[in-house]
């Protein structure tokens, strides 16, 4: 407990100084950062023939995002699809076949980072520093803009909610890459390897050949925690020794991918000129979470029902597919952290997860609130704020408002379509999974557990997450094609339709507070947003909940 009451205090601690640095970054007010990066940012717009830094309309900065991406994706099909061809590449790794390709590419495009392949034995050393790496810079700044877009929206007394070109250049250079680069120092400190050197071949004690693969491993792992992406540098991920060595990089991992999101919320009070209005938003996420966390620690320190069973000494809990060195509660923390945060990134395998500590995962993405990924997990939770508001408006019969903004019908349209677009892509697929054989044939686990791991498969696409039951045979042509066409819909569809209430916003004529405006800034109205998350979480979810995790967890008490 006290491990886990370190981390929380370390995250709180970063919240504010990262909130308010951010704040500067894309405030485009003077300030000191702009002698050392300005400079490096003309030169890149200079390159990129970005001579218009104007405001941009909503529908001009979601149609630069959406191209901006496309051109990212045909580079990096193209980079896959020839990586043979390619150099960096010592251990002579073959060309990555066409569907897995398509998986692939659109899995780290859209901050998912799905990985139907092993790491260390499917891409070479160019593919994973400029296409894995490249696209996780790309994906983090495009989240991270969406959002500082969509707070310009309901915040400012302007017309515009900023540039997008100016937003992502400058959630590289100011943001992401100096990040990246501090926390990869620290890690290659910490004995995690960074090399262009080919496979080594070992010799065991047992006299057999071995290989043990090596790469620029440090600083992939900087940012596929920092970008909230997940994914691997080696197919176990962040459990692999080299990934994630001792309890200490686990600790600096977990806030590496916990503190941007954490932060936006501060970001969010700052525009709002109402430092109480992100600590709301910042409650109310840390609530779920908390919850969320207690049941995942609670299940995993009881043991498997099934171990259990066999009169097994469960003094340790529950510690198959944990690693020793970090034991329950830094297994569940990041268990909890992952998937709230939406990185995908994991120390532990999930599918071996005890039903109820499974089940946690499960429910954070299906929510895709609780912190959520950069940038788009703030986007989504102040969502459910806007309906919380209409809600509470409904019920006492006045205009519901907004931070001083009316919201209305076209508001509501749109949000609709971003909360009942996310159930959509995980319920139809999974049904069409269990009903062809192309889908059913891929389970490896019967009943209950079956279900769980492809409604873990479809609801990791459409939350952006990654991580998987990984029982399931998911490199086939089915599971490649219906997961990419989920990541897709999970990235744009939301992005676009809350875009699309930002630039409606923007345009409001702002109205003064009187006494009968409904306060959003204090306890009462953090309970509501979380009731509203519960409820609405609950009204789609529960019954899918009930045929997998809950129902292998009643069956093995």
């Amino acid at each position: 407990m006290l491990q886990i009451a370190a981390v929380l205090v370390l995250l709180l601690l970063l919240v504010k100084p990262l909130g308010s640095y951010m704040y500067h970054i894309f405030s485009n007010q003077p300030n000191r950062s702009d002698k050392l990066f300005a400079p490096i940012e003309k030169v890149i717009y200079g390159i990129a023939g970005v001579k218009n830094r104007a405001g941009m309309s909503w529908k001009k900065y979601a149609l630069s995002l959406i191209l901006t991406n496309i051109v990212l994706v045909g580079l990096g099909y193209i980079i896959l699809r020839m990586q043979k061809l390619l150099p960096f590449n010592p251990s002579g790794i073959d060309n990555m076949e066409p569907t897995l390709s398509f998986n692939t590419i659109i899995s780290f495009m859209t901050n998912t980072n799905l990985q139907h392949y092993s790491g260390e034995s499917g891409l070479s050393y160019f593919s994973q520093m400029a296409v894995i790496m490249m696209m996780m810079f790309t994906s983090a700044a495009t989240g991270i803009v969406v959002a500082i877009a969509f707070i310009r929206g309901i915040t400012s007394k302007g017309d515009t909610i900023g540039n997008f070109f100016v937003d992502f250049v400058k959630a590289h250079t100011r943001l992401l890459l100096p990040l990246a680069v501090a926390v990869t120092l620290v890690l290659v400190a910490l004995q995690v390897p960074q090399t262009f050197g080919a496979t080594v071949q070992a010799t065991t004690l047992q006299g057999d050949a071995q290989a043990i693969a090596r790469g620029p491993v440090a600083s992939l792992v900087s940012i596929k925690h920092l970008g909230t992406n997940g994914g691997g540098f080696f197919g176990v991920n962040s459990s692999h020794p080299f990934e994630n060595p001792n309890p200490l990089t686990n600790v600096i991992e977990i806030l590496s991918m916990w503190c941007i999101p954490a932060a936006l919320t501060y970001t969010f009070g700052k525009f709002a000129r109402n430092q109480k209005q992100g600590w709301v938003i910042f409650g109310a996420m840390s609530v779920l979470f908390l919850m969320f966390l207690s049941l995942a620690y609670y299940a995993e320190s009881q043991g498997n029902p099934a171990i259990n069973a066999l009169g097994i000494d469960a003094a340790q809990g529950s510690m198959e597919g944990k690693e020793v060195r970090f034991g329950i509660a830094q297994s569940a923390l990041f268990t909890a952290v992952t998937t709230a945060a939406t990185t995908g990134t994991v120390n532990n395998m999930h599918d071996t997860l005890t039903p109820l500590g499974g089940l946690v995962p499960l429910a954070q993405m299906m929510l895709n609130c609780v912190f959520g990924g950069d940038g788009v997990g703030l986007v989504n939770m102040l969502m459910y704020a806007i309906l919380g508001v209409f809600l509470c408006g409904l019920m006492v019969g006045r205009t519901p408002e907004f931070l001083g903004r009316k919201i209305e019908a076209r508001e509501m349209k749109l949000v609709a379509i971003a909360i009942l677009a996310h159930p959509f892509i995980i319920l139809v697929p999974s049904a069409i999974a269990f009903l062809t054989d192309l889908g059913s044939g891929s389970i490896s686990n019967p009943g209950y557990h079956g279900i769980s791991q492809v409604l873990y498969e479809f609801t990791s696409s459409a939350a952006n997450n990654g991580s998987g039951f990984e029982g399931l045979a998911d490199n086939t042509p089915f599971w490649n094609i219906s997961t990419g066409l989920v990541m897709l819909f999970g990235r744009y569809i939301s992005i676009i339709a809350l875009l699309g209430v930002a630039g409606s916003m923007v345009k409001k004529q702002w109205i003064p507070e009187t006494i009968g405006t409904f306060r959003t800034d204090n306890g009462l109205y953090m309970a509501i947003l979380v009731g509203t998350v519960f409820i609405i979480g609950a009204l789609t979810f529960l019954p899918v909940l009930v045929l997998g995790p809950i129902a292998e967890h009643l069956t093995l008490r």
